[in-house]
């Protein structure tokens, strides 16, 4: 079938040369390639059959010729004309008249040797050409001539002056050979569709992962079934916000490729821990990092995978070698409870999170102290058990007043976190395992 393949697309490679314009689009340049080889292909059938038929002295013969010049002639006007409109109408008239025709000179269906069925190619080209609803007036035509010529050759044309054999024989050949550029019409067709089949696959392919970079699989499956508003309530989730420290007046030192380059190596380290920990990253704001657990999926762990997830980031900033050899120092911050989720904009559509667990999780970044990963009582109430918090006592939130929070130091069990490290990712400091 490979073989097979690359024959058709040699073909069509030099077929392709011929009427070929530098401005035409590839489904132009395909549809003229198409052409040109099909009607390069039956003129030196037609052009046997004529000769076949005159020596037997047949004057359906010189229709065959007569169809031969017709379309020769009509491939040098379009190899300067580049019209490819006007040579699809000369072939498909050509060859849906031409052997339909010759039927009533010879005595009709059998006696012509059944030549009157290369009409039905007018029919197939119309559609494959054209579309359905043209294919179909196309088809009409050639039931409606290839009948009415071959009847006035039955009854007004006579005794037919072909032998027998040869009547026979142009049967088999009208049948094999008409059958054979029929079947190669239609591997053409069914070669070029499963190319654009895979090549719209590969597309699809890409938008989904561009879809999936953006939106957490269960709602982009939403998003593609319903354009409807996409709003959840989740009960139970936890969030963190982690900001890079003194970070603005590092930029105003650095070149904007410096600037980008190095947050993006940052995130892009966070964005494998998000996943190995199983959470949904749910924005970048500047030089802010945020993820959430338990979004979109609700998840019983949500607090103790994110601590595993916030103690990985702290770490790799003070490891020796990867992200940690950016110099750089977060403010993290964690908190727990209900929250809103959904998808916000019909253009740049962004996956979100609202509610006041949100903001309390902001307040803990921005009121958190460099270095350290600050938590609510929300969220050390459900790490406790199996994590090391110390107190930091009582902190002053806008709208909120007076807070009490904790500092998470590690997790129980551990003697540092540096013996709770998975293998490296990606050459990147490991992570924390839960």
């Amino acid at each position: 079938m490979e073989a097979v393949q690359r024959l058709i697309q040699r073909l069509l490679d030099r077929a392709a040369t011929i009427g070929a314009d530098p401005h035409d689009d590839d489904e132009r340049r395909l549809r003229k390639a198409l052409l040109v080889l099909l009607s390069v292909l039956i003129l030196p059938i037609s052009l046997v059959w004529g000769t076949l038929f005159l020596a037997l002295g047949a004057p359906a013969g010189a229709i065959a010729y007569l169809y031969f010049i017709v379309s020769a002639m009509a491939l040098v006007i379009y190899s300067r004309t580049r019209d490819i409109e006007w040579l699809l109408r000369v072939e498909l008239f050509a060859i849906l008249l031409a052997p339909t025709i010759s039927q009533a000179f010879v005595g009709g269906f059998l006696a012509s040797g059944g030549v009157g069925l290369w009409g039905v190619l007018g029919a197939l080209g119309a559609l494959v050409f054209y579309g359905p609803p043209a294919g179909i007036r196309w088809f009409g035509a050639f039931v409606g001539v290839f009948l009415v010529f071959g009847l006035a050759g039955e009854i007004f044309g006579g005794l037919s002056t072909l032998p027998r054999w040869f009547q026979s024989t142009m049967v088999a050949l009208n049948v094999t050979v008409g059958g054979s550029v029929v079947f190669f019409l239609l591997a053409l067709f069914a070669t070029q569709r499963a190319e654009a089949l895979a090549a719209l696959r590969l597309e699809q392919n890409k938008a989904e992962d561009l879809l999936l970079n953006i939106l957490p699989r269960s709602i982009a499956d939403k998003l593609k079934a319903d354009t409807a508003t996409i709003a959840d309530q989740i009960e139970a989730a936890s969030i963190l916000f982690a900001d890079v420290v003194d970070f603005t007046p590092l930029s105003e030192r650095l070149q904007p490729a410096e600037v980008v380059g190095m947050l993006d190596r940052l995130f892009t380290y966070f964005d494998l821990l998000a996943e190995r920990h199983g959470l949904e990253k749910i924005k970048t704001i500047g030089d802010c990092y945020m993820v959430a657990a338990g979004v979109p999926t609700p998840r019983l762990d949500h607090a103790r995978a994110m601590a595993l997830m916030a103690l990985d980031m702290r770490e790799a900033m003070r490891s020796k070698d990867g992200v940690g050899q950016l110099g750089l120092e977060l403010r993290i911050g964690i908190n727990s409870g209900p929250v809103v989720a959904g998808v916000i904009g019909r253009k740049r559509f962004l996956y979100d999170l609202w509610g006041d667990a949100v903001n309390m999780a902001s307040r803990m970044e921005s009121q958190g102290t460099r270095g350290q990963i600050q938590v609510t009582r929300e969220t050390y109430e459900l790490l406790k058990d199996e994590f090391e918090l110390e107190p930091r006592g009582m902190v002053a939130i806008k709208g909120k007043g007076d807070v009490e929070t904790w500092y998470l130091v590690g997790h129980r069990g551990s003697d540092s976190t540096e013996e709770a490290q998975s293998p490296a990712i990606a050459g990147l400091p490991a992570a924390t395992q839960p």
